[in-house]
């Protein structure tokens, strides 16, 4: 990704659901360069430019996160602790896009900083709308600083 800005990071272990979301937000128009993490280790390492991502620019964040929390290696609330925690990473928004639908998670999701938590609708339709939304509000509308 040197010398591209990355509007996207997308978390998703399901090879189903990312190309979906990767469907939908190509469809939307809104993102173009986007890329997938199949874990949350995976999704560390390109955030803070280790291993196999040495070379990304430190300096090019992904405008958003869209996150799944039943990741394997490093489970999707370990991967939002550390982004928030982090003073030069905190600010990049962090939407949960998940299956779960327990409480415990969407609360342990705000309480670590999470700026949206939606469930994955079950609906193909749905699914494609609720990720074109998501790209057309965070990508467009937000203000970051």
């Amino acid at each position: 990704m040197n010398g591209n800005t990355l509007d996207i990071l997308l978390v998703e272990d399901n090879p189903n659901d990312a190309e979906l979301a990767l469907r939908a937000l190509k469809k939307s128009g809104v993102a173009n360069n986007i890329y997938v993490a199949i874990d949350g280790e995976q999704a560390l390492d390109f955030l803070y430019c280790r291993n196999q991502y040495s070379n990304n620019d430190p300096n090019n964040p992904p405008k958003l996160i869209l996150l799944d929390l039943k990741l394997p290696k490093i489970d999707g609330l370990e991967v939002l602790k550390t982004i928030k925690e982090d003073p030069n990473k905190k600010t990049i928004p962090v939407i949960i896009l998940t299956s779960s639908i327990l409480e415990k998670d969407m609360v342990a999701s705000y309480q670590y900083g999470v700026n949206s938590y939606i469930q994955k609708p079950v609906d193909f339709n749905q699914f494609v709308e609720a990720v074109n939304q998501i790209g057309l509000y965070w990508l467009l509308l937000n203000k970051l600083p």
